[in-house]
Formats: structure tokens, sequence, C-alpha cells
């Protein structure tokens, strides 16, 4: 199968370099300075250092030669740029199946990446999904063992998929439930940075697990408000995704979660990592969007309240370590 990926970030690559064993990959990436680099070097030194891209992966910044052929589009590019990729795709009347892979709410209309689609590429329906789940670049490209979710709203096509991209150590599940898969994905982001954070403060394992715990129970209502269903948020895409990225190192969102707890500035934190942390950018449209369905979020309240500077991260995590008695599932 030729599949173009298309986004060179981290996530990316990682999928390049895993599907490349079995498929015909191609690999774009927007910026001309950035594909000559990786073709050269073969490695993606901005974003997946230490990894070697085969030689069999092509890569190019030009999207008409990276979708020429191809059966699949797999688009990783972040959230931002998801709506200008399908419109260049439009340019040049590619109209191809389509997964993306991107997690987040578009900040302009506080879309998920499904509306984005629907919108730029309603004529291919029957032949979109979204793959999320529990995933860190560094481990996929290594080839460990891995298990993602395939959301489809058609099943012939998520099974078709899910066939194609399944191997022995990236395992594709399938659902139907697209909204749920996207809101995890979303969601989770902001409650990691809340639990680096606490971590951060020291605040110990107990605190961490209460803000997961309260955080899925946030990303639960907000999906059932939005028409997912209950059975995605304990799965893969909503419990798995939340608790890989809450205690796992290589999370860029707890990373900025740490460094907002030493008192560094959000401008200093971003420049550091220098890599996209979806969480920053979806905090502020979780939040609206859990007012305008009248869902508390008090997690993610905490979060934009110390984003912004209104508060200070400290205070912030003992206002919610410190909220008042209630029921377990109010």
């Amino acid at each position: 199968m030729k599949i173009a990926v298309l986004g060179a970030g981290a996530w990316g690559s990682a999928l390049a370099i895993n599907l490349s064993a079995r498929h015909n990959i191609s690999l774009w990436t927007k910026d001309p300075d950035h594909a000559i680099e990786m073709d050269r070097r073969r490695i993606n030194q901005s974003f997946l250092p230490g990894h070697s891209l085969p030689q069999s992966l092509k890569i190019t910044s030009n999207l008409a030669e990276a979708l020429h052929a191809a059966n699949l589009a797999l688009i990783v590019v972040p959230i931002v740029g998801l709506r200008e990729t399908l419109r260049v795709m439009a340019v040049y009347e590619i109209r191809i199946p389509v997964i993306w892979g991107c997690k987040g709410f578009e900040a302009e209309t506080a879309f998920l990446p499904h509306q984005v689609v629907q919108e730029e590429y309603a004529d291919m329906a029957s032949h979109l999904g979204v793959l999320s789940g529990p995933s860190f670049a560094e481990e996929v490209a290594q080839g460990l063992p891995t298990a993602l979710t395939l959301a489809s709203g058609c099943a012939d096509f998520a099974a078709k998929m899910a066939a194609e991209l399944h191997s022995a150590r990236l395992r594709i599940y399938t659902s139907r439930d697209v909204v749920g898969v996207e809101t995890g994905g979303a969601v989770k982001n902001v409650i990691t940075i809340a639990a680096g954070i606490s971590d951060g403060l020291g605040f110990g394992h107990n605190a961490r697990a209460a803000l997961i715990t309260r955080g899925l129970m946030e990303i639960t209502r907000l999906g059932l408000g939005l028409g997912g269903d209950m059975k995605t948020f304990m799965g893969l895409a909503g419990l798995g995704d939340l608790i890989l990225t809450s205690t796992g190192d290589l999370s860029r969102n707890r990373q900025v979660g740490l460094m907002l707890a030493q008192g560094r500035s959000l401008h200093d934190i971003l420049d550091t990592l220098g890599h996209v942390a979806e969480g920053v950018h979806t905090a502020q449209s979780v939040l609206r969007l859990g007012a305008k369905l009248g869902i508390e979020m008090p997690i993610t309240q905490a979060v934009c309240n110390i984003l912004n500077g209104s508060v200070s991260a400290r205070a912030a995590v003992e206002v919610l370590l410190n909220r008042e008695q209630k029921s377990e599932t109010y």
C-alpha cells in the first residue's frame, strides 16, 4: 500500500519509520529546508533525533509529489495546520482516503478534527477516520509494542484500514466513535499539564492519581455532552492515553506542567520544548466548550488560570485538591 504521511514532526516521522517496514511511504514536510536536511542526513534531527529514516522512505516538501499514486493520506500535522493541508490537497484535486492523527480543537472554531475534515473534504465521508491512543513517538519509532484506536463513521473503512496498518508491534483496534476518540485525545493533554504541575510541586503519587481520575471524569462529561460513547473513555483513546501522557516523561504536556511548577514563564517553556504541546493551545477551547454545554471543568479551569498567569501553579493545584466534599460521581 502506498501511504503519504503528511507532517514530519515527531509523530509523523515515527509512523513513517514504523510503517515503512511493510508499506511504500512518502513523508511530507511543508518546509523545503527540513526536507533537504532529512533526505541528506536520513534523520529528523529537529523532531525525532536518534532514529534513522529508512532508505526506502521518500521525503519531499512537494505535497502533490507525496500524494502521487497514494492509496491513503495519513495527516499528522498539528490541529492548527489541518485545514490548510486539506485545502492544499483540494487545489491539487486530490481525493483519496484520509486518516488524521492530530489532537485538539481548532482555535478559531473550537471544532474537533473531524468537523474540520467534514467542511473541507465532505465528499469522502465514507473514507475518513481518526487514529489515536496511548503512543509516544520515540517508542513507535523503535518498534516497541503500541496499541491504537482507528475510529470511523464507516465500519468497513475502519476495518480495512486497521488491517492494513496493524502489525505485531502496532496493534490497531477499531471504533465507530469518532467524537469520543477525538475528545479523549484532546482533553487529556490539558489534564496532563495539571498532573505535571502536581508532580513538579512534589505533591506525590496520591495527588497525581486523584487528578488523573477526576480528569477522566472531565473528559467523559465533555465527551458525552458532545455525543461520545462512555465505553470509549474507558479504552485506549480515553483512559489509556490519559495514563500514558500524565505519567510518562516523554510527554511534552507533562513537561509543560513540570516546568510551570518551577515558576518558569510559558514563553520560556515553549521555547525550551521546541515542539507543539497541544494542551497549551487546547485548554481555552475546552473550557469555552464546557461552559457552552453547561459542563463543570474545574481542572481545565485551573490549567487555564495558570497558563494565562492569573494564579500561581501551587495556588491553583491547592484549590483543586481542597475543593468542597461531593459525591465522587458528581
